[in-house]
């Protein structure tokens, strides 16, 4: 009692609410603390009452449990998404980037030919930026910078005005009077969400689209790591120059078809990447025949369909399907801005259909890969001053051209030949006579004997399903006109006396 009375006295007032909480609470901690000293070491802990029945528990019974549970799981797609890059061409990247060549700063680095990038023309678009950089932030027409229109949601699938000079660009590339219609654009962040909308679009998980060989490395990734279709390789051979042929079409049709996978569509490259060659109106329209033959889809890229020159004809698709009498409903076209123009940083590609339901799918699904605002604001600039276009296309096959050139005529010296190509950004080497097997394994031998030893990246043909060992895509718009000398210094060093065979 005389414990409870002075505490009752300082809850009811005396001491106030506060202390009449703390004190019993200091004293009942303080008689714990005093019976657990005088508790014996060997005392055994008093039983429970509550689990006398139960086998006792230890006190890290639960971290035991939770490390029997194994790591925590992800999902599948991106446990193989995760997996280290087991092709030459993505670890020739990185490589790379690694350790970058540069003619001052780090002279003994790794010369990158294994990126599709056109450093050619960079002077011109650096310079325009400097020049009109006021007009693209605030508006041609003047006034003050309005943060409305960038900072406020815009139309995922791009705004008119940039449809708009897009189309004209287009049309400037192209030539001949082809014409595009604005409304059938969507616009997506780069060229491979646009490949992969349409394989959403067109395609299910399982199906399969003909993709004519050698073809782009990218694609295994960009069509298939989300989408789950397959792409199944259509085999075309040096001795037709690798040209794609309806036969060989055909047959892969049929074969695929024997496994019961269902085809929906062919992918084309045009102009071909890696080959650097063009497909002809006659086979565009055998193809579109083919196509509705079997009730595919097209889809044909065009990306590289302003990097021509040596006047070769390119002829869209676009241009066919607007002067035959075929199904339009089933072509379909990509093309962006990282090669002809040189803005791979910017990310604007462009789905081209003239299917209305693909497109209010496209529209859709761009809501995970639209263009900025600012970005697009930038580019109605830029397509916009036509003065600055005309001459920046004529100026940029000029010097492809003549990087091209100066680089095959060392390829030659060396004993090196190329395909007949003159479009893109590459040459496509045969090296057939420098591997030391032929096979697979010694085309991956050469490859990793230039990379490590020559330090320069190329990209070998097993890596865009070449079925002919021995093929080197080198992409020489990075370049300048003084490294190409060192390029071929370094593979003269790697290869010896292989290079005087021819």
């Amino acid at each position: 009692m005389r414990l409870v009375v002075p505490l009752q006295g300082v809850a009811q007032g005396r001491g106030g609410l506060l202390l009449g909480s703390v004190i019993p609470c200091a004293l009942f901690c303080f008689l714990q603390l005093y019976f657990k000293r005088r508790r014996s070491p060997s005392d055994p802990p008093p039983p429970s009452t509550s689990s006398s029945n139960q086998p006792e528990m230890t006190r890290h019974s639960s971290l035991s449990n939770l490390l029997s549970r194994g790591p925590l799981r992800i999902s599948s797609l991106a446990t193989s998404i995760a997996k280290p890059d087991d092709s030459p061409y993505y670890m020739g990247l990185d490589k790379a980037s690694e350790d970058p060549y540069n003619r001052i700063a780090n002279p003994d680095g790794v010369i990158q030919l294994g990126l599709s990038e056109n450093r050619l023309c960079f002077d011109l678009i650096e310079k325009w930026t400097s020049e009109n950089l006021r007009d693209w932030v605030m508006g041609r027409e003047g006034g003050d910078l309005s943060i409305s229109g960038i900072a406020t949601y815009q139309p995922y699938d791009g705004t008119m005005k940039l449809k708009m000079a897009m189309a004209g660009f287009m049309s400037r590339v192209i030539g001949r009077d082809v014409s595009y219609e604005p409304s059938q654009m969507v616009l997506t962040a780069g060229v491979t969400p646009a490949i992969e909308t349409l394989c959403f679009c067109l395609a299910d998980h399982g199906n399969a689209f003909l993709v004519p060989t050698p073809y782009y490395p990218s694609f295994d990734r960009d069509m298939k790591w989300r989408t789950g279709v397959e792409l199944i390789p259509v085999h075309c051979r040096s001795k037709d120059d690798f040209v794609l042929s309806i036969s060989v079409l055909d047959q892969a049709f049929n074969q695929t078809r024997k496994r019961e996978t269902k085809i929906r569509g062919i992918l084309l490259s045009n102009p071909a990447n890696p080959v650097g060659n063009l497909l002809s109106r006659e086979m565009l329209e055998a193809l579109l025949k083919f196509a509705e033959e079997k009730n595919i889809h097209i889809i044909s890229d065009e990306i590289f369909a302003g990097s021509i020159y040596e006047e070769k004809e390119f002829v869209s698709i676009a241009e066919v399907v607007g002067s035959e009498d075929v199904d339009k409903n089933r072509v379909h076209i990509v093309y962006g801005l990282s090669k002809d123009l040189f803005l791979p940083g910017v990310r604007v590609g462009m789905i081209y259909s003239f299917n209305e339901n693909v497109l209010a799918a496209a529209r859709k699904l761009t809501r995970f890969s639209s263009v900025s605002a600012p970005t697009q604001r930038l580019l109605v600039s830029m397509l916009s001053d036509t003065k600055f276009i005309v001459e920046y296309i004529q100026t940029n096959k000029k010097r492809i051209q003549d990087m091209r050139d100066l680089f095959v005529a060392g390829l030659e010296e060396l004993g090196i030949k190329c395909t007949d190509s003159r479009s893109s950004l590459y040459c496509w080497a045969d090296m057939r006579n420098l591997i030391p097997t032929y096979g697979e394994k010694g085309e991956l031998e050469l490859w990793e004997k230039l990379l490590n030893v020559g330090k320069i990246n190329l990209t070998p043909g097993s890596a865009c399903h070449c079925i002919e060992p021995g093929w080197f895509r080198c992409c020489f718009a990075t370049l300048d006109k003084e490294d190409v000398h060192v390029v071929m210094e370094r593979i003269r060093k790697v290869v010896g006396s292989r290079t005087s065979c021819g």
